[in-house]
């Protein structure tokens, strides 16, 4: 069986879970979130923990089971705390603003860039090189990350571009006469 899949989830106090059938159903203070679990995973819930367990004996299917608990995991996360991710644009003239449910971006090309949110997901900018995303759901926040950060991604040799705030951009040095 998946090493992942044998730690069992912890609920907070706070979040609700209900399972009808195969379909998962997380809810919490920062919203509801829903997720299909595979016909080869069953899911248990004693109170305020949830355990989960490959229906058949293949490898596959304990694959599964570790995959579904770690989805369920980020649910149970992002319905208690959120997650979010940092951008930092680095570059002359490089600047970013969010107003309402669109990011408008002037990231050196001859026109501004508008970037339209996806839904559930939020975004601020403490000061005009910085963007905080944030949202309930995991995998919403980090795909709006990297389609804004694939606008301009790091280029290596001046640094210029929009990249993740944890991101270490490998610099080359220039070509030599």
């Amino acid at each position: 069986m998946s090493r992942v899949a044998k730690s069992p989830v912890q609920l907070p106090s706070g979040v609700e879970v209900t399972l009808k059938g195969q379909n998962l159903s997380v809810k919490g203070g920062k919203g509801t979130l829903e997720l299909v679990v595979h016909d080869s995973v069953t899911v248990n819930q004693d109170e305020s923990v949830l355990t989960f367990e490959a229906a058949a004996g293949d490898k596959s299917a304990s694959a599964l089971a570790g995959t579904m608990r770690s989805l369920v995991n980020n649910m149970v996360i992002g319905v208690s705390e959120g997650f979010e991710k940092k951008l930092i644009l680095n570059g002359v003239g490089y600047r970013a603003k969010a107003s309402g449910k669109v990011l408008n971006l002037t990231l050196g090309f001859s026109h501004p860039v508008n970037y339209e949110l996806p839904e559930g997901v939020s975004a601020t900018t403490p000061s005009q090189t910085e963007i905080v995303i944030s949202g309930s759901d995991k995998q919403k926040v980090g795909q709006a990350a990297a389609e804004i950060r694939a606008y301009r991604p790091p280029e290596p040799y001046k640094g210029k571009g929009v990249r993740y705030a944890d991101e270490h951009v490998r610099r080359k040095e220039a070509k030599k006469k």
